[in-house]
């Protein structure tokens, strides 16, 4: 990782450590009741009363001048993909296959976000590059036989929903990558782009769905949502502060900010012993895709 300094890293471990202890929030409100959809949508909301607060206060009228169509459509579509469909997902994860599963299988997204660029960039597989996809598979192997995560138990098909969040939020970081490196935009502003267009994709989803069942879940679990929504909201910003700095490379950023596994470990070792049990293969398995993830990136 040369080439990284201290505000990168201070930018990206942020995120690691708050998106390692939101999952632990995530799982009891889903435990005490709660929905994904539900969950997705007070999560959103909490982060735009945030960001829309600070934007009005620091910018005014003059927020989100000078910024192009193009990349507003660019974060749209992050928001859509990473805030929608991969909130979404990473719930249903949650629920399914506990937050310490959850969260080490999320790690796997550099090797996605390298199959995106070799088959649409062209972009070379190095040896290096093709050590980390075999630690990472073995990584991910290791979880499957590893009898830990979600006490009541889960099969090897439930890893298809975390497996379905990492890929969006590769679709999703590098697209915003892209929108913070070809414009002025602010991260503040990005943000707010994002996970706007984020709501309405939700809002729409829910409506289509005929789920008004969403305002009537347990109150507790409101609670539990938000919480996790007041820690999403620093993270986002965090990451994409990191993204938008010149030393804030994906090969940079990803690997520090796929170090949230051994985060949620630890807090769900403390804080879910009555709902997960984390083995020594969980703990093997997390390890190896986080080696993996960081041989893929660099």
């Amino acid at each position: 990782m040369t080439g990284a300094t201290p505000e990168v890293v201070a930018l990206a471990v942020l995120p690691a450590i708050l998106w390692g202890l939101a999952p632990i929030f995530d799982k009891r409100g889903m435990a005490a009741g709660g929905d994904p959809v539900q969950a997705s949508l007070v999560v959103v909301l909490v982060e735009l009363v945030i960001y829309w607060t600070v934007v009005s206060l620091f910018y005014g009228r003059a927020a989100f001048s000078g910024i192009s169509l193009e990349i507003i459509a660019v974060f749209v579509f992050a928001g859509v993909v990473g805030t929608a469909i991969g909130r979404i997902t990473i719930f249903v994860g949650v629920d399914k296959v506990g937050a310490s599963l959850n969260s080490a299988i999320l790690s796997t997204r550099p090797l996605f976000a390298t199959m995106i660029a070799l088959a649409f960039l062209g972009e070379p597989l190095g040896p290096l590059t093709a050590i980390g996809i075999v630690v990472l598979v073995a990584g991910l192997s290791l979880l499957a036989v590893s009898k830990g995560g979600d006490l009541e138990g889960w099969s090897p098909v439930d890893l298809l929903w975390p497996i379905a969040a990492a890929v969006t939020f590769a679709v999703a970081n590098v697209a915003r990558r892209y929108g913070m490196v070809e414009s002025p935009i602010t991260a503040l502003e990005a943000v707010t782009i994002n996970e706007t267009a984020g709501l309405v994709a939700l809002l729409a989803y829910a409506l289509a769905t005929g789920r008004r069942d969403v305002l009537s879940m347990p109150r507790e679990t409101y609670g539990y949502f938000a919480v996790g929504g007041l820690l999403t909201t620093v993270a986002m910003l965090s990451l994409v502060a990191a993204l938008g700095l010149e030393e804030g490379r994906i090969a940079i950023v990803d690997p520090l900010v796929a170090t949230a596994p051994f985060f949620t470990l630890v807090f769900a070792a403390v804080f879910l012993r009555d709902l997960e049990r984390v083995t020594k293969g969980v703990i093997a398995g997390a390890a190896l895709i986080v080696v993996g993830a960081v041989l893929i990136t660099i």
